[in-house]
């Protein structure tokens, strides 16, 4: 359904008689603009946990959501969301901007991804996200995704013209903050908050690994959704080298094939996978895990990994979720250098290699493997690195800096704690 004015609310809403402009009776009502679940996509999945951090920061918040739909895409979604946008239509993101300035909203929380905001037609980008910024008439906390490294002009005159209608700008890396300087000229400078992961306690590895069938093995693991940016060929081309002195290790590949790639191309690339390790005699040594996980079940497969890798291809990568989660689950990765690796895994809490070299993937993997002391120094660090982007910590930091936004006078003063290290927190954690 194409928004085009906030008659076409869904069933439930009542629309107020002015647009709210501060929080009513002290409680903040949010409006994030996203993808949303049962989507099978990185940044739904990513607003569905950060909705649920800033709620659990403060239980008094008050969530509404406007979706983004694929176009011919029909699924129910949960009462949150009150709008739907169809993805490529201009006029529907205009049109959700509206409804969300004649809502009861105080405030909007949009994550920006290029493909979910804009389409690109004969090698331009048609962007779809400044023109709703544009018609919206409340505060944006805007967060980006992806911050190329080398944009071509037009996208980076797109991230300019939304830097300038949002009234924030959220990254999750230092990297995304200086190339925005640097690179694009956006002067005002972005908070830092980093891609949140569930709280994890970093025990129970044998037990989980019996409960998977796998206490024989060593296990190493990429998880995600599967498509050829993942760089999965060279890990598995890797891997005769590790067998040869490890014979025991299996791979786990842990994902289902991306929902756009299944859809142009089918199960074209994971058959190749399946081809490159039966040829190579492995199908005992290397196994995909074909469904849609669960934070719980992501979190279990983690905790049964002995060694985590990312073998991506695409060195602009700024966020990685995954890797975000082998962090806090205290593992010990191998990743390329892209660019949120680079940082993550900096000072010693990773190890990385070049892009498309299986050599080097099979030196790293065996150098943690021969050497415990040096697997256990890997996971303390990473565990010691990760557990401060917990989702409670970045639930309250992102909330932390809403209410700035909503009054920026009363809570100049405060914005740099923003950067500190939160409290301790009572939400759940995953423990094993």
């Amino acid at each position: 359904m194409t928004v085009a004015d906030p008659s076409v609310l869904l069933p439930g809403l009542a629309l107020p008689v002015e647009t709210a402009l501060t929080p009513q009776n002290g409680v903040v009502r949010i409006a994030f603009v996203a993808s949303a679940v049962p989507r099978r996509c990185g940044i739904a999945t990513f607003t569905a946990d950060l909705t649920a951090a800033v709620k659990a920061a403060d239980p008094a918040v008050r969530c509404i959501a406007a979706a983004i739909d694929e176009p011919n895409a029909a699924r129910a979604y949960g009462p949150d969301v009150r709008w739907r946008i169809k993805q490529g239509d201009r006029e529907s993101y205009r049109g959700a901007a509206r409804a969300i300035n004649e809502s009861s909203a105080d405030v909007v929380n949009l994550q920006h991804e290029f493909g979910i905001y804009g389409l690109w037609r004969d090698g331009v980008y048609e962007d779809h996200c400044a023109p709703l910024l544009e018609a919206l008439h409340k505060p944006v906390i805007t967060t980006l995704h992806t911050v190329l490294p080398k944009p071509e002009p037009q996208i980076r005159d797109v991230v300019r013209r939304i830097a300038e209608h949002s009234t924030r700008i959220v990254v999750m890396a230092e990297t995304a903050a200086h190339l925005l300087r640097d690179v694009y000229g956006v002067t005002r400078p972005p908070v830092v908050i980093p891609h949140g992961m569930p709280a994890i306690v970093p025990r129970g590895r044998h037990r989980l690994k019996r409960q998977l069938g796998m206490e024989q093995r060593t296990i190493l693991s990429t998880f995600g959704l599967v498509d050829p940016r993942k760089g999965l060929e060279y890990m598995i081309a890797a891997m005769p080298a590790v067998l040869a002195r490890h014979p025991n290790v299996l791979y786990l590949i842990v994902g289902q094939t991306h929902p756009e790639l299944l859809k142009k191309e089918g199960e074209h690339y994971r058959n190749e996978l399946v081809a490159q390790i039966e040829s190579a005699n492995m199908a005992d040594n290397v196994r995909f895990v074909n469904q849609y996980l669960t934070q719980r079940e992501i979190v279990d497969y983690l905790l049964a990994t002995d060694v985590y890798v990312t073998p991506y291809l695409d060195l602009n990568q700024i966020t990685s979720g995954t890797l975000a989660y082998a962090l806090g689950a205290g593992k010990a990765i191998v990743s390329t250098r892209y660019l949120h690796a680079a940082e993550a895994l900096a000072d010693g809490r990773g190890l990385l290699v070049d892009v498309r070299d299986s050599e080097g993937i099979g030196r790293a993997v065996l150098a943690i493997l021969d050497d415990p002391v040096l697997k256990g120094e890997l996971e303390r660090r990473a565990y010691d690195y990760g557990k401060e982007m917990a989702w409670p910590n970045v639930g309250r930091r992102v909330l932390a800096l809403t209410r700035e936004v909503l009054a920026p006078d009363q809570n100049a003063s405060n914005a740099p704690e923003l950067a500190e290290e939160p409290g301790e927190t009572d939400a759940p954690i995953h423990s094993a």
